[in-house]
């Protein structure tokens, strides 16, 4: 009994950890969100780092390059699942250190989801600013980085750190849902 309580203890920290973590990122993004509304809309763009770097205001109504505008209810429905999918292997993780790397990827995924998907409830378009015109880059935000970083360590870390074994954890059924272990 004792050790379920510790357990259940260990596991309300991480929840609490991760919430707090998600809360944070998504501050951060909507702070820059506004603050590149208030200082940039309606004016030229900023040039940060000549010919690479530029802050530039934008209300991207679609998904990258603007593809898909005016598709609101189906971007909030993607960030939806994207948050949900990422709170629910939050949750399934196993509470050892070997599982860090893979609770900051589900919180940098959750935030970025969350930060965009807020945009569009709120404004009806997401607001970027970001802009790297050295290779003519789509313009992006916060979020965007969040989920694209978050992504790009979660393929990294499965294909380097993590074996198969590793995400037993996902399967609701236990090891295994074949009775010979064999394909049928």
């Amino acid at each position: 009994m004792e050790y379920q309580y510790e357990n259940c203890k260990k596991k309300g920290k991480r929840c609490m950890f991760g919430a707090l973590s998600v809360l944070l990122l998504l501050l951060f993004d909507q702070i820059t969100k506004y603050s590149a509304q208030s200082l940039l809309a309606g004016k030229k763009s900023v040039s940060v780092i000549p010919g690479v770097f530029q802050l530039f205001y934008l209300e991207n109504r679609g998904a990258a390059f603007g593809m898909f505008a005016n598709r609101q209810a189906f971007f909030i429905l993607v960030a939806a699942v994207m948050t949900a999918v990422a709170v629910f292997v939050y949750l399934r993780l196993p509470q050892e250190k070997h599982y860090y790397l893979l609770r900051c990827v589900c919180v940098l995924i959750a935030a970025g989801a969350v930060g965009n998907m807020l945009d569009r409830i709120l404004h009806g378009y997401v607001i970027d600013f970001l802009y790297v015109s050295l290779i003519d880059f789509p313009v992006f935000n916060v979020a965007d980085c969040y989920v694209c970083i978050g992504a790009a360590l979660g393929v990294v870390a499965i294909f380097t750190l993590y074996k198969e074994d590793d995400f037993k954890f996902l399967n609701p059924f236990g090891q295994n849902n074949r009775s010979n272990g064999k394909p049928d």
